[in-house]
């Protein structure tokens, strides 16, 4: 059994506080949804209280996670690593949830992959002892940060990119003038071809940018990574070809003798959004026998809530269907404020609350009163801030005080919305609420 370090033991046991902390927040007026009358009551009393969602005093609109779903995702998606010989590492900016960090963590998860600075200190402050930065980290203040946080917990794991000559001087200038005194491992990042997002476009460039790293005496180079959902055109051929480069990139660095001498233990090799992980999963188990072990990190992170629009056709479960299946874990509840024609309806949800930015949300249910039937003739056709717009068929059953249940696309700007989420039972019993930070 492994024996935790004395850091990792006071890393565990700050997370612990930091997380029962967020039950002791008072609930008011910052946070949507929630009943009025619970204004007062700390989270956890209110959590206590298992009130039902529907005639618990909650107001519309309300964002809920269904705990069964929520359950579910994390077990597949760990299950799924584990069988793919895989380490993972989701993304994180996605929720935003130091609780869901900590519940991916217990199912296996290595660390968590954030964006920004900022986000790298919301997960510190909850006790994540792994963070993979997926962006060049080039601000000062920020690497003075990261710098002193290495410094003081020496089992604390941070991974960046680098995709230039120019930002690994900028690395390690703010690194030199921070005094640091653990290097930073830092990844190149392979671009997914011409016009996709960042990344270093040629293997040229690449090593240009390793023996960069290799130069400054604050940084260590630990492999390679980047991300196929850039990759232009993509599909299964074009993104495995790219998958391929990666890996062969991190071969040549090997051959080429760029992890000698360096201390590192292992070679991290990273790619893996929400909707080709099935072909990282194949080409990973690919790469050859290196001088180092692998560390083969997947960093899909929309499974957690997955979704009723952008993901649920392009998940990898769908191509591959005997790995399982995600469940769309998010419902939206609007009530009905206006029907003005037999055509037309409005709910009072609109863009404050709904992810809007790949596809509208999808009517689902309706509930008046205890009963709950399928929106059957009711779609979504427009957000305003805080409408919904709906196409009502002349036969659709719908009034003014109705409740609508929306699915929700692209979980990534969802949680975005919500601070205090209730996470409820397939029955409308809240057993949790779930806490955002952006």
């Amino acid at each position: 059994m492994a024996v935790d370090t004395p850091a990792e033991a006071h890393g565990a046991h700050g997370a612990r506080e930091a997380l029962a902390a967020l039950a002791e927040e008072r609930v008011d007026h910052r946070f949507k949804g929630l009943p009025p009358d619970a204004d007062g009551l700390t989270v956890g009393e209110l959590a206590a209280q298992r009130r039902n969602l529907f005639t618990g005093g909650f107001t519309t609109p309300v964002l809920s996670l269904s705990a069964e779903r929520l359950k579910h995702n994390l077990r597949l998606m760990e299950e799924y690593a584990a069988r793919h010989g895989l380490a993972f590492a989701p993304h994180g900016k996605t929720s935003m949830a130091p609780q869901l960090f900590h519940r991916q963590i217990e199912h296996g998860a290595w660390g968590i992959t954030l964006a920004v600075p900022h986000q790298v200190r919301v997960a510190r402050a909850f006790g994540v002892q792994r963070v993979f930065l997926a962006n060049e980290l080039v601000d000062a203040a920020a690497l003075k940060w990261v710098a002193a946080e290495l410094d003081a917990d020496p089992s604390f794991r941070f991974v960046c990119y680098a995709d230039s000559v120019r930002g690994v001087e900028l690395m390690d200038a703010a690194l030199r003038g921070a005094g640091a005194g653990r290097p930073v491992d830092v990844v190149v990042e392979l671009a997914a071809g011409e016009g996709a997002r960042t990344g270093v476009r040629t293997e040229e460039e690449c090593a240009a940018v390793a023996d960069a790293v290799a130069a400054a005496g604050t940084l260590r180079l630990a492999g390679v990574a980047g991300y196929e959902g850039e990759v232009p055109r993509a599909d299964p051929e074009r993104v495995r070809a790219w998958l391929r480069r990666l890996t062969a990139l991190a071969a040549a660095f090997d051959a080429a003798g760029r992890f000698a001498g360096t201390g590192l233990e292992e070679i991290v090799v990273s790619a893996g959004g929400s909707a080709w992980f099935d072909a990282v999963a194949d080409v990973f188990a690919e790469i050859p026998v290196l001088s180092l072990p692998v560390l083969k990190l997947l960093r899909s992170g929309a499974y957690v809530s997955h979704d009723d629009g952008h993901y649920r056709e392009l998940t990898p479960f769908n191509r591959v269907p005997e790995e399982g299946a995600l469940e769309p874990a998010f419902r939206l509840w609007t009530q009905v404020v206006s029907r003005p024609c037999a055509r037309q309806a409005f709910a009072n949800a609109g863009k404050r609350d709904a992810a809007y930015d790949l596809d509208l949300p999808e009517a689902q249910v309706v509930r008046r009163g205890d009963a709950e039937r399928p929106a059957t003739g009711i779609a979504v056709t427009a957000l305003s801030d805080q409408h919904a717009w709906l196409g009502t068929d002349p036969e659709a059953d719908l009034e003014v005080g109705d409740w609508l249940g929306l699915g929700l696309s692209h979980p990534c700007t969802s949680f975005d919305k919500w601070e205090l989420i209730p996470v409820a039972e397939a029955d409308g019993t809240v057993v949790d609420y779930v806490r955002t930070f952006f």
